[in-house]
């Protein structure tokens, strides 16, 4: 890892750990899952591994894990942390024609500190929201980077045409739609309360871990507004390409927006 360290000082932490093939530093994903060798039950222990992406039957070298192990975990883990410090590239935003506005959430450290600031707008942001956006629109969607920047380069491709489409398919109308630096969920709140949507959609990315850095969820509720409680929202997570398929997601949330509207309700009492 030294080593790693002292040749790729300008990368991330995770490219640091995966360079290329040639200089035998990175795995393909099948080289990752190592099998226990000559297992006593080896189609049991093969089903075992192939039901879920969590780390077993990795096998070891006497006590301890293989090296490939290893670094898989410290690939994985760095991944983890540039999530969460990273940043959402303007060029993403501007494919679908996102403007940026900002939370209180100050810098990177008072966010992950102070998870109330992320729940309320600027002053700023909110006269920006008022001048740009549609008032009172049938459903408005916003997008926010959350715990993991990542998640919105990887996923918002791929969801958010998806999402455009099932609107398209069930008639309903989307407001304007617009990005959230430095959100939390209950930022759908705030911004329930300045534009008054029948429905909101938010589009964040979730708390990274080992098996996914790049992971979305998609919160939804009718009529946001302070003081809702989390049983008044709804939620589709684990939205990535190795989880619940992006495309798949964004169609799906779409019919359930439409059930929120003819039910005027969310949450659990919303029946699906």
């Amino acid at each position: 890892m030294e080593e790693l360290q002292r040749n790729f000082p300008a990368e991330t932490k995770a490219e640091k750990i995966a360079k290329t093939n040639e200089e035998g530093l990175i795995f393909s994903e099948n080289d990752w899952k190592t099998s226990i060798p000559a297992a006593v039950y080896q189609e049991g222990v093969s089903n075992l591994i192939a039901s879920t992406p969590a780390r077993i039957g990795v096998w070891r070298t006497g006590t301890r894990p293989l090296t490939k192990t290893m670094l898989k975990l410290q690939f994985d883990h760095a991944a983890a942390i540039d999530a969460v410090g990273g940043e959402v590239l303007e060029k993403s935003l501007a494919e679908f024609e996102l403007f940026t506005v900002e939370t209180c959430y100050e810098n990177k450290e008072t966010y992950l500190k102070r998870p109330d600031k992320g729940r309320i707008l600027t002053d700023s942001a909110v006269r920006t929201i008022k001048e740009k956006c549609i008032h009172r629109p049938q459903v408005q969607i916003v997008v926010s980077d959350g715990l993991s920047a990542s998640a919105v380069e990887t996923n918002l491709k791929d969801v958010y045409p998806a999402l455009l489409d099932s609107l398209k398919i069930n008639h309903l109308s989307a407001g304007t739609p617009f990005f959230v630096k430095g959100g939390r969920v209950a930022c759908m709140d705030h911004i329930g309360e300045i534009l008054e949507p029948e429905v909101l959609v938010l589009l964040i990315g979730e708390r990274p871990g080992l098996v996914s850095a790049s992971s979305m969820s998609a919160y939804m509720c009718y009529r946001p507004r302070k003081g809702v409680v989390e049983s008044d929202r709804n939620v589709i997570s684990n939205i990535h390409p190795l989880g619940t398929p992006p495309v798949e997601a964004g169609a799906h949330i779409g019919t359930v927006l439409k059930k929120m509207l003819e039910q005027k309700v969310s949450g659990v009492k919303l029946e699906l």
